[in-house]
């Protein structure tokens, strides 16, 4: 299935958070639901849970990547 790389707008503190809270091996439930959100209003269909991938390295222009596996459009 193929991947789509959601990109979330945040502020660094926020994004520090969510960071550590992967790397400790918890879920930030709140940026990985506004991900999900993120590809139906794209008009994709979510085909599991998003993972996230990090975050970027701005300064003041921070965001969060998720990627997240959607069901393919072509239909046999």
């Amino acid at each position: 299935m193929p991947l789509l790389r959601i990109h979330l707008d945040s502020d660094p503190t926020t994004a520090r958070r969510v960071l550590q809270t992967h790397r400790e091996g918890g879920v930030h439930h709140e940026s990985r639901e506004a991900a999900r959100e993120q590809v139906w209003r794209q008009g994709r269909t979510p085909a599991g849970d998003p993972v996230f991938v990090g975050i970027t390295n701005g300064r003041r222009n921070v965001q969060l990547l998720y990627d997240v596996e959607v069901y393919s459009d072509t239909v046999p």
